[in-house]
């Protein structure tokens, strides 16, 4: 009976850790954090000699010389900071005994499932602001009639990419549907007279759909030594950023 406790509690430990692994890779997190939680995870729990393997596709968690291996695959990739700082907080509650196995693993359950979101409508407020406050950093022309418009342009590129986002599960599909949708709008308000430089006001509109976090991540991650994880990310945000540039290619050629 002692054998199967020690087995079932080593089997929980290691489904706590995955499941915090996958959580913070779908949020965006870097791989060097992953793996520090996820081994701190097992060290805080009394477990020593446990063999990590992450990928941006699947992780990889055993205690070494005993019959415990498990293994979760990564579905999808996102952007979530709420998540990462949540499971970091878990993590140090746990750490700190304040929080068992089983409350640890049940409050990820949790979290995996009833994460807060920010309502749409304060998305595509904040995606237009920062559209035209892109702008004028980026530009560096303080250009009043064109703000409005790059705002705009932004909040509809945000909006068309996350809806198709939700739709379809191909790659790279929203991406390319949010840089025709924003580029389409900004030609339009251009030719209508509603703002003066066509150019200016894609460099703010594009702002909210260039996979800024995914670059930085890719370069910590090389720098880390996670070459397979740095070069798979790298590549995924190059080819995002085509699927952008793409889109509004399109557009300005026709």
């Amino acid at each position: 009976m002692g054998v199967q406790e020690v087995r079932t509690d080593r089997n929980e430990l290691l489904d706590t850790c995955l499941l915090a692994g996958r959580i913070l890779i779908e949020g965006g997190s870097e791989m060097s954090r992953v793996e520090d939680t996820m081994s701190r995870i097992i060290s805080n729990a009394g477990v020593k000699d446990a063999a990590l393997f992450t990928t941006p596709t699947g992780i990889f968690a055993s205690i070494q010389n005993q019959p415990f291996l498990q293994l979760r695959a990564i579905q999808t990739r996102d952007i979530d900071l709420e998540k990462i700082a949540r499971v970091n907080t878990l993590s140090r509650q746990f750490a700190a005994k304040e929080i068992n196995l089983s409350q640890f693993h049940r409050a990820l359950i949790h979290l995996d499932g009833h994460v807060p979101y920010f309502p749409m409508w304060l998305q595509i407020i904040c995606a237009g602001i920062v559209s035209a406050l892109l702008m004028v950093v980026f530009t560096q022309q303080y250009d009043f009639f064109d703000i409005p418009l790059a705002g705009l342009t932004g909040a509809v590129g945000f909006v068309v990419a996350t809806y198709i986002r939700r739709l379809t599960k191909i790659k790279f599909i929203s991406e390319l549907t949010g840089g025709l949708a924003l580029a389409l709008c900004a030609l339009i308000g251009v030719r209508m007279g509603l703002g003066h430089n066509l150019d200016n006001i894609l460099i703010g509109g594009v702002m909210p759909l260039v996979p800024g976090v995914a670059i930085t991540n890719s370069i910590r991650d090389l720098m880390s030594g996670h070459l397979l994880t740095g070069m798979a990310r790298g590549m995924e945000a190059v080819l995002t950023a085509c699927a952008i540039g793409f889109g509004i290619a399109i557009i300005i050629s026709l």
